[in-house]
C-alpha cells in the first residue's frame, strides 16, 4: 500500500476541522460540575441555595434528580454519576449546574456550601498493598515450578520499582453537547472513544431506550484511552440537562477539572524475584505487580491482567509465577491509557534483565538475547509464540546503530567525564494484539455506492488523530479499485453502525478495516454478478480499477455507468460488513488461553546524557525498527511510532503526578505537569519499518497494529538513564531508579550511587 496524507490533514492545519466545540451555538446552555473538597468521608449537609441564586443559573441537579441508573461503571459498579453521601476521592461529582454561559456555571459552582464528615483516606499504593485494600480480587498466572526453582538457583536477586501514572493530556478535553429531537430523543455530539457504551449509559441514566439516544463522533482531539470510559459522565450530564430543560446543552470540563475529575494511567509497584545461571539465563521468576486502581474498578481488572500478560515482554521464563493486585486508594479512579497496563508490566521485565546483567558484569543486550523466546515456546498464560520477529530486528538494529562501538565509546567518555555521564540501552517490545475480553473483538461497517460512482463509507471506529479513517478508506479502495478521492468518510454514529466496541487495544484498523473489507467484497460481488448477467462474459475476465470496469483488459464502463446500470437492474448498492477476530479466548479461571491473535514487535536503542549535579537528562539519539507487517499506510505508521515513543518518553521522564496529604491533585495543569516538548525529543531520531514481513495472521492486508506498541520502545530511554546513573558510581552499584526518571529522581539515585560506589 502507499503512503497517503491523513484524511483531515489540511483541515487540521487550516483550522477547519470540526470538533464538538465548533458545533456549539449561542443557544447552548453550559454545565459545570461541583466536586468534593475531601478525599474520603461522608456528606453531612449540602446547601445549594447560593448556586441556584447565582447569576445566569437555569437548573441545578443532585443525585435525587437522576431518573434512572446512578452508577455508570463500565464493567463493575463503583462510579456514581453523582453522590449525596459517600465520598471516595477529592473532586468526586456531588452536584451539577447549568447556566447561560460557561463562566456563570463555573462561578455558580463555587457558591455551594457542603459539610463533610472526614475519614482518613488511603492515598499511597504501598499502604493499599499492606492493607490488602482491593477494588477487585487478585489474579495469578503460573507455568512450571517457580517457587521451587528460585530456591535451587545458582544466582538469585530481588528488586522493586515504582512506576508512576500519567495524565492523558489530550488537546481537546472532555466535552459533550446534547439536544432533544422532535420525538423527545437525545442527540449527542461527544469526544468519545466508545459511542455505544455512552449511548447505553445515557439511556440507563435517563431511563429511556437506546433507540432514543443517538451519539455522534466525527473526530477527537486526542484520546489515548482517556475517553474510553471517562467521556461517559459528560454525555450523561449533557443529556440530563437537555431533557429536563428541552434545550441545547454542553458539558465541557476545564483543563483543571478534567485533570482532577478523570482517571490516569495506573501507578504500579512491581516486585520481582529472579533465579539465573552464570550465563545470564533466567530459569525462574516471581513477579508481584500491584496497580493503583484508584477509588473504583473501572477497567482495572483488564488493565492489571494486561500488565501480567506483558511482564515477560520478549523473554521466555521456564518457570514463572505472576501475582496481579488491583489496589484501591481514595484517588480518582484510574483508567485506560495507551498500552493498557502493558507498559508497566514490560518495565518490570526490563528492570529485572538489567539487574541480572549488572550482577554478572555482562552487556544487558547479551542477557536479553540469551532469554528471547524461541518459536513455539509458551508464555506464562500458555499461548504459543509464533512469528517472533524480535531477534531479527534486534540483530538488524544492533548493526545499523553501531551499538557495540558506541557502548565502548560511552564507557570511555564516562571515564573521562566527571560531571556528565552517558548511557545506552537496546530494548525489545512484544505486545499482544486483541481485546482480552473476547466479546469486544467485533466490528461493523456500512457502504453505500451511489449512481454517480461515488461511495459513502462508515464504520464503528473512532478517528482520534491516528489516521484510522484513511487506513480503512485505503482498504476499501484497494479492494474495489475505486480511488479514495471518490469516497466520503462520515462521522461515527450509533444509528449507522450499532453495538460497536471502543476504538482501543490497538485494534481499530484490524477490526474496522476487516469489517469494511467484508462490505467491499459484498458490493464487489454484486457488481460482478450484474456484469456477468448483463454481458454474458466470464467472471474471470472482469476487473475493476480507478476508472471503472474492464472485460478482458478492455474498458467497458466507468464507475458512474456501472453503478447506474446496477441500480437500473435493481441491484442493491448498500451493504454492511461484520468481522469478529478468530481463534482467541482466555480461560481466566485457569489463567490459560490465546488472548491475542498475534504480537506486534519492535526494538529501540537510545543514548542519553545526564548531568550528575542537576539530574537533567537529554536523549542524544534513538534508533527504532518496528514490525507493522505489510503497512497499509507507511506515513501514518511512522507517525504513530514517533508519537507513541515520545509519549512513552514523557511517561518515563517528565510527567509526574503529585497529590498532597489530603488527596488533592497538585499537578493539575500545564504549569505543574510537564508533557514532552520538542526539546525532549531525541537530537537524532531514526525510524524504520521492518521490511518484507507480512503478518501471517489473518489481518487486514496482512498488516499489524501500530497504536500502542511503539510507546513501550521508550523503555530504552529509561534503561539508558539507569545505565548513565550507574556510571556516576563507576559501575560499582546499580541504582534503584523509579519512573518517571525526573531530574529529582535521577539526582537522588546519583547521590545514592555515589555514596555506595
Amino acid at each position: 500500500m502507499t503512503a497517503k496524507a491523513h484524511d483531515s490533514a489540511v483541515k487540521h492545519v487550516s483550522g477547519s476541522a470540526q470538533y464538538v466545540d465548533d458545533a456549539i451555538d449561542t443557544d447552548c446552555k453550559h454545565i459545570a460540575i461541583g466536586g468534593s473538597t475531601i478525599a474520603y468521608g461522608k456528606i453531612v449537609s449540602m446547601d445549594l441555595a447560593g448556586v441556584r441564586n447565582s447569576e445566569g443559573v437555569i437548573d441545578v441537579i443532585t443525585v435525587e434528580d437522576i431518573p434512572g441508573h446512578v452508577d455508570i461503571g463500565p464493567v463493575f459498579n463503583g462510579d456514581p454519576l453523582l453522590t449525596s453521601e459517600q465520598i471516595e476521592f477529592h473532586g468526586q461529582a456531588v452536584f451539577a449546574v447549568m447556566a447561560e454561559t460557561q463562566a456563570q456555571a463555573r462561578r455558580a459552582v463555587k457558591q455551594a456550601k457542603v459539610d463533610y464528615s472526614q475519614d482518613k483516606p488511603v492515598l499511597e499504593l504501598a499502604d493499599a498493598i499492606k492493607k490488602q485494600f482491593y477494588v477487585r480480587p487478585p489474579h495469578q498466572m503460573k507455568r512450571g515450578e517457580a517457587a521451587q526453582e528460585l530456591g535451587n538457583s545458582v544466582h538469585r536477586l530481588a528488586g522493586r520499582v515504582t512506576v508512576g501514572g500519567q495524565e492523558h493530556f489530550y488537546l481537546e478535553g472532555q466535552v459533550a453537547a446534547a439536544s432533544v429531537d422532535e420525538d423527545g430523543g437525545i442527540h449527542l455530539l461527544s469526544s468519545n472513544q466508545n459511542p455505544t457504551e455512552a449511548q447505553k449509559l445515557v439511556a440507563e441514566v435517563l431511563n429511556i431506550s437506546m433507540k432514543d439516544v443517538l451519539l455522534e463522533t466525527r473526530r477527537l482531539g486526542g484520546g489515548f484511552g482517556g475517553k474510553e470510559t471517562q467521556a461517559n459522565a459528560c454525555c450523561c450530564f449533557a443529556a440530563l440537562f437537555a431533557l429536563r430543560n428541552r434545550c441545547k446543552t454542553v458539558c465541557r470540563l476545564s483543563r483543571r477539572d478534567d485533570m482532577v475529575m478523570t482517571g490516569k494511567r495506573h501507578e504500579f509497584i512491581n516486585e520481582y524475584d529472579v533465579a539465573f545461571d552464570s550465563d545470564g539465563f533466567i530459569n525462574a521468576i516471581h513477579y508481584k505487580l500491584a496497580g493503583n486502581c484508584g477509588s473504583s474498578p473501572d477497567l482495572s481488572d483488564a488493565i492489571v491482567d494486561r500488565a501480567m500478560f506483558h511482564c515477560d515482554n520478549a523473554y521466555h521464563y521456564p518457570n514463572v509465577l505472576i501475582d496481579g493486585l488491583r489496589c484501591k486508594t481514595h484517588t480518582v479512579s484510574n483508567t485506560a491509557f495507551r498500552g493498557f497496563g502493558g507498559p508497566q508490566g514490560m518495565l518490570a521485565a526490563e528492570a529485572a534483565i538489567d539487574e541480572v546483567a549488572f550482577a554478572l558484569h555482562k552487556d544487558p543486550l547479551d542477557v536479553r538475547k540469551q532469554n528471547f523466546y524461541s518459536e513455539g515456546q509458551l508464555t506464562p498464560y500458555h499461548q504459543a509464540i509464533t512469528d517472533f520477529t524480535v531477534p531479527r530486528m534486534v540483530e538488524e538494529l544492533e548493526a545499523s546503530s553501531d551499538y557495540r562501538s558506541r557502548r565502548a565509546a560511552i564507557r570511555a567518555f564516562n571515564k573521562a567525564s566527571p560531571i556528565l555521564k552517558k548511557g545506552i540501552s537496546l530494548t525489545p517490545v512484544k505486545f499482544g494484539i486483541s481485546f482480552t475480553a473476547t466479546h469486544l473483538n467485533q466490528a461493523g461497517a456500512l457502504l453505500h455506492l451511489y449512481t454517480d460512482g461515488t461511495l459513502h463509507l462508515n464504520h464503528g471506529g473512532i478517528e482520534m488523530g491516528q489516521g484510522l479513517f484513511m487506513k480503512v478508506a485505503q482498504v476499501v479502495s484497494n479492494e474495489l479499485g475505486l480511488p479514495v478521492s471518490s469516497m466520503k468518510i462520515s462521522a461515527t454514529r450509533t444509528d449507522k453502525v450499532p453495538n460497536t466496541s471502543a476504538t482501543a487495544a490497538s485494534s481499530g484498523s484490524d477490526l474496522n478495516g476487516m469489517a469494511a473489507l467484508v462490505a467491499a467484497r459484498k458490493i464487489k460481488q454484486r457488481l460482478l454478478d450484474h456484469i456477468v448477467e448483463s454481458t454474458g462474459c466470464e467472471s474471470a475476465a472482469v476487473s475493476f480499477n480507478s476508472t471503472g470496469v474492464e472485460i478482458s483488459g478492455a474498458p467497458v464502463m466507468s464507475w458512474a455507468e456501472l453503478a447506474n446500470s446496477a441500480w437500473m437492474a435493481r441491484v442493491s448498492l448498500s451493504v454492511t460488513g461484520f468481522y469478529k477476530t478468530p481463534e482467541i479466548y482466555y480461560d481466566r479461571e485457569n489463567a490459560k488461553g490465546r488472548p491475542f491473535l498475534y504480537y506486534a514487535n519492535g526494538a529501540a536503542v537510545s543514548e542519553v546524557i545526564i548531568d550528575t549535579l542537576t539530574g537533567e537528562s537529554k536523549i542524544l539519539r534513538t534508533d527504532i525498527i518496528h514490525d507493522v507487517g505489510s503497512s497499509i499506510n507507511p506515513a501514518i505508521d511512522i507517525g504513530q511510532i514517533e508519537g507513541g515513543f515520545i509519549q512513552g518518553v514523557g511517561w518515563l521522564t517528565t510527567e509526574e503526578l503529585k497529590w498532597n496529604a489530603e488527596g488533592r491533585l497538585l499537578s493539575d495543569g500545564p504549569a505543574t505537569y510537564k508533557i514532552p516538548a520538542i526539546g525532549d525529543a531525541p537530537h537524532e531520531f531514526n525510524v524504520q519499518l521492518l521490511a518484507d514481513c507480512p503478518n501471517p495472521a489473518p489481518t487486514v492486508m496482512r498488516s499489524k497494529a501500530v497504536g500502542e506498541p511503539p510507546l513501550m520502545l521508550a523503555l530504552s530511554v529509561w534503561c539508558a538513564i539507569r545505565d548513565a546513573v550507574a556510571a556516576a558510581g563507576d559501575y560499582q552499584y546499580f541504582p534503584p531508579l523509579n519512573a518517571p526518571a525526573t531530574a529529582e529522581e535521577i539526582l537522588r539515585c546519583v547521590r545514592e550511587v555515589s555514596k555506595t560506589g
